[in-house]
């Protein structure tokens, strides 16, 4: 039995459990929308792995019971309002149920798609950089300062040609530095910047199941292409092949954060070279599927099912990917 944890106003959650439907794999799902006035979790220690029973609405379900997860927490926006709850209560009652059910993903002894350990390198971009290039992978020429004569040091290096983004986790707009921008370098004595030498080619977005490799190459004019509309461009995806050592360092990188599934953002210039952005550990992939035909989704649910499921080859299953009725919302409004 697989649980997914997650909102179904999520269309990534919303395409998992359309395609767990389709391919016939038993799953339950524990709304996080209605969690937890709707749903109890209980569990105990009675020895190294976690035993206790999960109720929903109309049905019961053994921890034991589980093979596989898939989790993508959500916000308070997409939470039902909790009526018995004073407001200034809101926020710490649904970030103590996740945490709470995040602690019990982390010991589950099964896969789970992706627990929080894995998770946390999103958080610093510099210690994710690390890892990058740790795994083989290279990286762009990179300032991370909070000096203005630095950044604008970096600025005139590059001959102008650099592009700037957060550090942390919070989604950010990449965009490309001008020479107006000079005038605000004062700014990062606030805020250190992370600024980057501009790249020309295309994006490589690299989805990982395990050691199964989907790479989207995508042609768009925008310098970040998530924002294409945004930005009065558009964004065109087609399904690629990467040479056999950058696939393999992109399943190391996504293995040694311990992630079941991964979105890694690429970029190949025009030489044939491949550099690596960063890594995600709650992919939107909804968006590369739609516009792709790649089974993503078909992969990471045998991934997450039992290997004494029944049914046919999991090669086939993966080839069954029929046309599901879910709408896939732009890049921008997934992770």
């Amino acid at each position: 039995m697989i649980l997914v944890c997650g909102g179904l106003a999520d269309v990534v959650t919303e395409l998992f459990c359309a395609r767990l439907e389709d391919l016939g794999y038993p799953y339950r799902l524990l709304d996080l929308g209605f969690y937890p006035e709707r749903f109890q979790v209980s569990w105990s220690w009675d020895g190294p792995t976690p035993t206790g029973l999960i109720h929903g609405p109309d049905w019961t379900l053994d921890l034991q019971q589980i093979s596989g997860v898939f989790v993508r927490y959500i916000g308070r926006d997409g939470h039902a309002p909790l009526a018995q709850v004073p407001e200034l209560l809101v926020d710490a009652v649904l970030a103590e149920a996740q945490s709470g059910l995040g602690a019990l993903l982390e010991t589950l002894p099964v896969p789970v798609a992706n627990r929080m350990t894995g998770s946390m390198s999103n958080h610093s971009k510099p210690y994710q950089a690390l890892l990058i290039r740790d795994s083989g992978l290279g990286t762009p020429p990179t300032l991370i300062t909070s000096d203005p004569e630095a950044a604008r040091a970096f600025y005139e290096q590059h001959q102008g040609q650099v592009i700037f983004k957060s550090l942390s986790g919070v989604r950010s707009i990449v965009r490309r530095m001008h020479a107006g921008d000079l005038l605000r370098l004062h700014l990062v004595r606030d805020c250190p910047v992370q600024f980057q030498a501009y790249l020309p080619g295309d994006n490589i977005r690299v989805h990982t199941v395990g050691e199964t490799v989907f790479a989207t190459r995508i042609h768009s004019a925008a310098v970040d292409y998530r924002y294409a509309r945004q930005q009065g461009a558009t964004s065109e995806m087609q399904p690629t092949e990467l040479p056999a050592e950058v696939a393999a360092a992109c399943v190391r990188l996504a293995a040694r954060l311990g992630l079941v599934i991964a979105g890694i953002d690429l970029k190949c210039t025009p030489d044939g070279a491949y550099y690596c952005f960063e890594i995600n550990p709650s992919p939107g992939f909804a968006y590369y599927e739609q516009h792709t035909g790649q089974p993503i989704s078909a992969a990471l649910a045998d991934a997450l099912r039992s290997t004494s499921a029944q049914g046919g080859d999991a090669r086939d299953d993966l080839a069954r990917v029929a046309a599901v009725s879910v709408s896939a919302s732009a890049p921008d409004q997934q992770r």
